[in-house]
């Protein structure tokens, strides 16, 4: 069975959209509160929840990821950079799993994976010190063997695949095939690297049909599908029908 991990990241999106200048959620009342929409996301089926929390704040507070353990049911999956200050904070916060991703300023959100070659140090330092902590690391990649090469050498036990490219190629018959045999081989060799393989980055209701082709991926993390579903149909129909999908 294929886990889902719900990032409710886009959730906080929409409420810094009106409360930007809030210093505070004032215990979940300045609405929509991610904490709460995670909560229903586990009661719905959700494996896990993912949480982004940016340098910029520009989504994810520190106060939502605070109030999410207090009542959390599943585990918690926290997205940060590898900047020292972040992999502190994610040191103090003692997640179930931390998932390290690239961050550009300018960007709307993740574009891409991280670049493990060029930040060999970094990342060997932060996976080494979430080791010591207990806590498995992951590291947001594209599908790069050299990448996935370079994560097992820091000692990184899970990766995740930035599936991005073929979603981005989904209405593109040559291109999807093209990205999803990418994605099979990456897959298949981060496996025989001992690595555990997850996934995740535009999987919609649609191409989520290919994506589940990548039958040996042990958990994918999906948000801003299942929040705009969750505007028609709401977030427990939105959950549940990912899960069947992915399992189907």
């Amino acid at each position: 069975m294929i886990l889902l991990g719900v990032n409710v990241d886009h959730v906080a999106t929409i409420r810094q959209a009106r409360y930007r200048d809030e210093t505070s959620n004032h215990g979940g009342f300045i609405e929509p509160d991610p904490a709460s929409l995670a909560w229903l996301a586990e009661e719905a089926g959700a494996d896990g929840i993912t949480m982004h929390i940016r340098e910029d704040r520009r989504h994810v507070q520190l106060e939502d990821v605070q109030r999410y353990q207090e009542k959390m049911k599943t585990r918690l999956n926290l997205e940060v950079s590898l900047a020292t200050e972040m992999v502190e904070l994610a040191l103090s916060l003692k997640p179930e799993s931390v998932c390290l991703v690239p961050e550009n300023r300018k960007e709307v959100t993740t574009e891409g994976g991280l670049d493990i070659i060029s930040n060999m140090e970094r990342s060997r330092d932060a996976v080494r010190a979430f080791t010591n902590a207990g806590i498995p690391t992951s590291m947001f990649i594209d599908p790069d063997k050299k990448q996935l090469e370079a994560s097992a050498e820091i000692g990184s036990p899970w990766v995740e695949l930035h599936t991005g490219s073929f979603a981005r190629a989904w209405y593109d018959e040559k291109r999807r095939e093209e990205e999803l045999n990418t994605l099979k081989e990456g897959m298949n060799f981060g496996l025989s690297l001992g690595l555990r393989i997850n996934a995740g980055h535009g999987i919609n209701y649609h191409n989520v049909t290919g994506a589940k082709e990548l039958n040996q991926v042990y958990e994918f993390n999906i948000g801003h599908s299942i929040i705009s579903r969750s505007v028609t149909y709401g977030l427990t129909e939105a959950v549940k029908t990912m899960r069947r999908l992915l399992n189907d």
